[in-house]
């Protein structure tokens, strides 16, 4: 195959070899490092990206070479942990992944580096911390516990403290947890309707999540509400736990296993009995459809459930394709300002949330389709979270500039994350201005997750 015919090519994700022995190698890990990194050297077509590319680029620029033979082994480590594995040079800018013969895989080369520094060094508290969403999640639900929690969360000192300890940076957004989790209060199972006409699964398996079960259940019961609505029978699914993303954003490629093996029989029970399985969490959603594929391309059940995940409104286009769903909306909405998660983008489903909002009439939509920066608990980190801001200023300028009612994401964090960016754009504003706020001013755009738009456009 020459260099052209394999640039031609769609671009295709090998399965990760992490039970090979050389995966772990240190001397062949740095070497396949040195390859890569001189081929994004000799191309740096990824940097603006994020910060993994300008921290490549400036070690280059800063060896004794000029070329990534001059830098230091261990300051590899600097690229790496710039990444947080939103898979955008993969997607959306790299010309060498395969089948190009160069095969460049930047975010999987990465994953392997932070697994193979995982299993030499293992992790700090903060780290094991925020990677432990059930075990935090335990909080959610005990009243008393959760009241006190939110409450100490939010003050300037709590903060300040947890910045000092674990490294979380105090001006960072972080969510409260709910007074009663999402599957204790959901009812389990909606209308049991069959209808005429179905070519999508008829009948849908939810999947929680952590965020929608311990954070903002809310989220589950608009969609609950939702499918009631257009007489879509569903369920939940019997039991459930962490998807893992975290713990692979942090190398812990075990503890990925550990949890794959608690969810995947029951999600694989409900494919086999015709259920489209739904998750309202697009990392969530790409861990199913992609990297647990990838990291166990021989489990029989991890490609069924792969084959029946689908988000939430790549399903409900393909319900309104079938001629199956109500249109019949209620309320406006107003100013919209839609943002594209990057794992959204990474399903290779189009931009199907995008694609509904635009049946609600009197809609006036603005969709900003780049990275805004937070990737889950990599933007909340002390070391990383000016990083963060930085990297979505562009989107919390695109968002505010259309002087939206509602700040809106598939990922429900970069929504709030963007929230946070465009009202620190507008104190910049002011303050520089000097000016005083005028008492007959707009309000500051409210977050609603998408699913949460619909509900309200139904008038639910």
């Amino acid at each position: 195959m020459t260099v052209l015919e394999g640039s031609l090519q769609a671009p295709i994700r090998h399965p990760i070899d992490w039970k090979n022995p050389r995966f772990w190698d240190q001397a062949a890990l740095d070497a396949e490092l040195e390859r890569v990194f001189d081929i994004c050297h000799g191309c740096r077509r990824c940097v603006s990206l994020c910060g993994a590319f300008p921290r490549l680029f400036d070690l280059v620029d800063e060896s004794p070479t000029l070329e990534v033979d001059g830098i230091p082994k261990e300051k590899y480590r600097d690229v790496v942990d710039q990444c947080y594995l939103c898979d955008m040079c993969y997607m959306t800018k790299c010309p060498y992944v395969p089948p190009h013969p160069w095969n460049v895989d930047f975010p999987h080369l990465m994953l392997r580096a932070k697994a193979v520094a995982f299993r030499q060094r293992g992790a700090g508290l903060r780290d094991r911390v925020l990677s432990s969403t059930d075990g935090l999640g335990r909080l959610a639900g005990i009243p008393v516990v959760t009241a006190t929690v939110n409450a100490v969360n939010q003050t300037q000192v709590a903060r300040s403290v947890l910045e000092k300890t674990l490294g979380v940076d105090a001006r960072a957004w972080r969510p409260d947890y709910a007074k009663r989790k999402f599957r204790a209060s959901a009812k389990a199972a909606g209308s049991i309707e069959v209808r005429a006409g179905e070519r999508t699964p008829g009948k849908v398996a939810i999947y929680a999540t952590c965020y929608v079960n311990y954070n903002e259940p809310g989220i589950g019961h608009d969609l609950l509400q939702i499918l009631d609505h257009n007489r879509i029978p569903y369920r939940l699914v019997s039991k459930e736990v962490c998807c893992g993303m975290p713990k692979l954003e942090l190398g812990d490629l075990d503890a990925v296993e550990a949890l794959k093996r608690s969810n995947v029989p029951r999600l694989a029970e409900v494919a086999r009995e015709g259920y489209a399985i739904v998750s309202a969490v697009p990392s969530c959603t790409l861990m199913f459809k992609q990297e647990l594929p990838l990291l166990f391309p021989d489990d029989e059940d991890v490609q069924v459930v792969k084959k029946a995940m689908w988000d939430p409104f790549e399903y409900l286009v393909a319900r309104h394709r079938d001629g199956l769903l109500d249109t019949a909306f209620t309320r406006p909405l107003g100013n919209v300002s839609y943002h594209v998660p990057c794992h959204a983008r990474v399903q290779n489903i189009g931009r199907k949330t995008e694609e509904f909002l635009k049946l609600v009439p009197q809609l006036k939509l603005t969709t900003v389709e780049r990275c805004s920066g937070h990737s889950g608990t990599w933007g909340v980190k002390k070391e990383f979270h000016a990083q963060a801001m930085k990297i979505g200023k562009p989107v919390f300028r695109s968002m505010a500039a259309a002087d939206p009612d509602w700040l809106s994401s598939d990922c429900q964090l970069a929504g709030h994350h963007i929230a946070q960016g465009v009202a620190a754009l507008d104190a910049g504003a002011g303050g520089s201005a000097g000016a005083t706020a005028s008492v007959d001013a707009k309000p500051a755009p409210k977050v609603a997750h998408p699913i949460t738009l619909v509900r309200l456009a139904y008038g639910l």
